[in-house]
């Protein structure tokens, strides 16, 4: 961390060196950006909002209002399902060596798409402080200290990185808070603690900042309208209300530690925020509650939480997937979310098989069972679980899908044509999700017996329910006489 700077000598209005202030006629065209950016925000573009903000903010690097309204957007983004950017588009936004600027932008852009993460928040400050925009860090210095005291692990090092930021801009009670929340992580630490005494004696010369003389431009002069933009920082789904969940649902366990059900309670309140960090101290509570009363309830909550997230870490790798169909790695990643897929197919093939060993009348689970089997291509073992599970009339339908396509790839296509026939005559539905599966995969059964004819009636009838399903378009060509093949 660079030392801190002093006063400009001769400098009337007391602004530190190195701090950079924005002209007006900049600020004016780094409106028609922000007011473009939350018009589209308004209606559910989220991602086109955060590139408005970000344009904008190149101009502007300094209006925290703008740096405000794009954390509210972000924070929807996320509450309404957003998920981060994939890992070639994260590669393009490191930082930036020699452009202190787009360094910090794009530490906020890659914040934008995951803003409950304090590592993007330190690189922001940083990179706001190296480029002078120090009401910049004025506003995600405490929205970083809140957030990282607030974890399970707080990072010391986040908390001396921002006691050295705010020493350098001589903001020295907002060094001394920093300090102090590092000094309770490590209170024996002697240099911590004359650190302490230090910034708690130049805070105490100094005298406040806000509310006083000039000092930076926009933040600095109104720490009420500051206090305010902090108090809105917020998930739509509450993130900071999840965590005081946490904590009131830990505190009211830890009163009576026999009662299951507050520990239930405790577990899904863990759960809700879907954040490793918290669910892996899930995991250790559950796992010691099953060794202490061998209920295998709890261990059974251990694989729910597994599996969830498996389940997140494949939609993830997916994002980056579609995200690089044009790169030259593309290939390489394809066959790893292969493996992936493989991987946690088997992982929850386990879990399943646990769960059905322990309560063998459970339906789901031998559904679950019968479908990953399914899914690691072991056809012939999936078709006697398959057939076991369409007695189940809750999963009848998926059952009779599954167990024909399994006959198709196991080598029997009469059974699977007979299969999928019956499924489809005693199905109610038309044209949903469920009943082009059918009748596709009752297309390729019979095509795979040579009846060309009956084939393509039922890929015409899936063409006319959806022209884009699977490659239906290409199945027709090939079999109806006279149709124009692709060159």
């Amino acid at each position: 961390m660079e030392q801190p700077t002093g006063y400009g000598a001769g400098n009337n209005d007391n602004v530190l060196r190195g701090y950079r202030d924005i002209p007006d006629e900049d600020r004016r065209k780094a409106q028609v950006f922000f007011d473009r950016g939350k018009t589209v925000a308004d209606t559910g573009n989220f991602d086109y909002a955060i590139e408005m903000y970000i344009q904008g903010l190149n101009i502007d690097p300094e209006n925290i209002e703008a740096h405000q309204i794009l954390r509210d957007i972000s924070l929807k983004r996320k509450a309404s399902g957003g998920k981060d950017l994939g890992y070639m588009a994260k590669m393009k936004l490191g930082s930036k060596k020699g452009d202190d600027k787009l360094s910090m932008l794009n530490a906020e852009k890659l914040l934008a798409y995951e803003p409950g993460d304090t590592s993007r928040m330190l690189a922001m400050l940083q990179g706001a402080y190296r480029a002078g925009f120090y009401d910049t860090v004025l506003w995600i210095g405490p929205i970083l200290q809140k957030v990282n005291a607030e974890q399970k692990k707080p990072d010391l090092s986040k908390f001396i990185a921002l006691r050295d930021v705010y020493n350098a801009i001589e903001e020295f009670k907002l060094a001394a808070d920093a300090c102090h929340l590092a000094q309770t992580l490590r209170p024996d630490d002697m240099d911590l603690q004359q650190a302490m005494k230090n910034l708690a004696a130049k805070a105490t010369m100094k005298g406040g900042r806000y509310g006083t003389a000039k000092s930076f431009r926009e933040s600095v002069r109104d720490r009420e309208l500051q206090d305010r933009l902090l108090e809105q920082d917020r998930d739509v789904h509450e993130v900071d209300a999840l965590v005081r969940n946490i904590k009131e649902a830990e505190a009211a366990w830890q009163s009576d530690p026999e009662d299951p059900a507050r520990f239930t309670k405790l577990i899904e309140a863990l759960r809700r925020p879907e954040q490793e960090v918290y669910e892996n101290r899930a995991v250790e509570l559950l796992d010691e509650a099953y060794k202490r009363a061998n209920q295998f309830r709890w261990r059974q909550r251990i694989g729910e939480i597994r599996m969830a997230q498996l389940a997140r870490k494949e939609r993830s790798l997916k994002a980056e997937l579609d995200e690089a169909k044009e790169d030259p790695d593309y290939q390489d990643l394809a066959e790893k979310f292969k493996q992936f897929r493989i991987e946690r197919a088997k992982t929850e093939l386990e879990e399943f098989r646990l769960v059905l060993e322990h309560y063998p009348t459970d339906s789901n689970a031998r559904f679950q069972v019968a479908h990953r089997t399914f899914l690691l291509g072991q056809f012939q073992e999936a078709i006697p679980l398959l057939q076991q599970v369409r007695s189940d009339p809750k999963y009848r339908t998926m059952a009779a899908i599954l167990l024909g396509q399994a006959f198709l790839l196991a080598g029997f296509p009469d059974e699977a044509v007979d299969t999928l026939k019956a499924v489809i005559d005693e199905y109610p539905g038309r044209g949903d999700e469920r009943s082009m599966e059918m009748f596709y995969w009752y297309g390729r059964s019979l095509e795979e017996k040579k009846d060309m004819a009956p084939a393509l009636k039922a890929y015409s009838q899936v063409a006319q329910w959806n022209f884009n399903y699977r490659d239906v378009q290409q199945r027709i060509k090939r079999l109806r006489p006279g149709t124009p093949q692709p060159s």
